[in-house]
């Protein structure tokens, strides 16, 4: 069995203790890493501080910043492989999709690469006797809190532009997922990052976790999960007034109209739902469809989806295993509530038979009420609902019968009815004809209990600084 690591301020640091690693797939444990203790966390904001203090980051040249993240880049997609293998063990996801994670990772750290040298502050006209004028600096410590689902590429995600702000970061992995991620330490290692500007506990939420949030010495909070955990680490942050990036899930709708290309819907449901085993916070959990379609669109859903097949992720199968033994018991009761609440199951919703691991069969319903808890909260599995509507106005309003407002869809080759729409919904992104359009230069954030601040894009770079005026009386 592995025994895996923290690290804390350059180094590596074994544990009193240790988590234990299983793969989803098998439900077997097959490593161990050591769980951090609250004097790891003391000794990983220290390091921190330190880095802060000696501005070895934020003094250095904007340009030397712009190559150290290029070298972690190179760094990740050189170790990309070996992650990769080891993203499928603790995760389950399919090899190519972990394959994918990883070249995203390096793409966050090249993109932030091209803009650390772009942080440009303004020139205030006060008159003649003042010059005035804003700079931008980093908040000091940013501590980041990463879930169990993408931990590799959200880890990069707010880690590649904390650093090219000149942060230090201390990264809380996720416990179930924390292996793969490692790797991201070990790119920034190797490329030379200064000691103290990152380290990376693994611990649980309620001690480790739970402490970053409260600590007096943190500067800024970026946290992507459960809103039931953000609300708490909002508490926590209210007390020391520290600022903070939150994306807590969503609870999405595609609004299929009849005009629609059918076959490019179909393509952007299997990656909507199904991929990564419906365990995505953007994932088209519900689809709205115009009423003269519905019938021939929900068997053709149906054909689709029994067609899938259902396996470990090293395979590449289509469904692969969801996270854990807690969240397949979720999901499935998800499906039997459904049922009980007047959905119609069109197949799926129970454990496939022959697998040993936490697997869920793909999973539709239609006819489902917005009343149901499968139109309004987050299942988190590939369990897609689908509700069928009259008019564009119902369709809007369906849409936005939810508490979430993470992305939204509109599928429909009418480009008029398409732009009514992206007004309408209420999303921090709208995708038109294609699930998951855009990358990582479009800023992703959501509304309403999906959170607020924006990850990705120019954007996000401004959530890791804060504006500083200079005014000067010359006369």
């Amino acid at each position: 069995m592995n025994d895996w690591h923290n690290f804390i301020g350059g180094k590596w640091v074994s544990g009193n203790s240790s988590i234990n690693i299983e793969n989803p797939a098998t439900g077997e444990i097959f490593a161990t890493i050591a769980k951090a203790s609250l004097d790891d966390l003391e000794a990983a904001v220290t390091a921190a501080r330190d880095c802060v203090n000696s501005r070895v980051l934020i003094d250095c040249k904007p340009a030397e910043r712009s190559a150290l993240l290029y070298r972690i880049a190179t760094e990740i997609r050189g170790i990309s492989q070996q992650g990769s293998e080891l993203a499928v063990l603790e995760n389950g996801k399919r090899l190519s999709d972990a394959q994918n994670e990883f070249n995203e990772a390096a793409r966050y750290f090249e993109y932030y690469a091209g803009m650390a040298d772009k942080i440009e502050g303004v020139s205030i006209p006060l008159g003649s006797d003042y010059i005035d004028y804003t700079v931008y600096e980093p908040f000091g410590i940013s501590a980041q809190i990463v879930p169990w689902n993408f931990p590799v590429s959200i880890c990069a995600r707010s880690l590649a532009p904390a650093l090219a702000a000149g942060n230090a970061v201390i990264v809380k992995s996720p416990e179930l997922t924390p292996l793969a991620m490692t790797w991201i330490a070990t790119a920034c290692q190797r490329a030379g990052l200064p000691e103290g500007a990152l380290s990376m506990l693994c611990g649980t939420g309620s001690d480790v976790g739970a402490a970053l949030a409260a600590h007096k010495d943190i500067n800024q909070i970026v946290f992507t999960g459960s809103v039931l955990t953000g609300r708490a680490i909002l508490h926590a942050a209210a007390e020391r007034a520290v600022p903070c990036v939150m994306e807590l899930g969503g609870k999405s709708a595609a609004v299929v109209f009849a005009d629609a290309d059918l076959e490019q819907l179909m393509d952007s449901i299997n990656w909507g739902i199904f991929f990564n085993a419906g365990q995505v916070c953007s994932a088209m959990s519900r689809l709205l469809v115009e009423r003269s379609i519905y019938d021939q669109l929900v068997e053709r859903i149906a054909s689709f989806a029994k067609g899938l097949k259902i396996g470990p992720g090293i395979h590449n199968n289509d469904i692969t295993p969801v996270m854990s033994a807690a969240q397949q018991k979720k999901v499935l009761h998800y499906c039997d509530e459904a049922t009980q609440q007047g959905a119609t199951l069109i197949t799926g919703g129970k454990k496939p038979a022959g697998h040993k691991g936490y697997f869920v069969e793909p999973t539709v319903f239609g006819n489902v009420s917005p009343d149901a808890d499968i139109f309004t909260q987050e299942v988190f599995g590939p369990v897609l609902a689908i509700t069928a509507f009259d008019s564009e106005e119902q369709a809007w309003a369906l849409a936005n019968a939810t508490d979430y407002g993470l992305v939204a869809g509109i599928f429909s080759t009418n480009i008029n009815r398409c732009l009514r729409g992206t007004k309408l919904l209420k999303a921090g992104q709208v995708f038109v004809n294609e699930w998951y359009a855009g990358g990582i230069e479009t800023p992703f954030g959501g509304t309403g209990l999906s959170g607020f601040g924006r990850e990705k894009g120019q954007e996000a770079l401004y959530s890791y600084v804060q504006t500083k005026n200079v005014a000067i009386k010359i006369r």
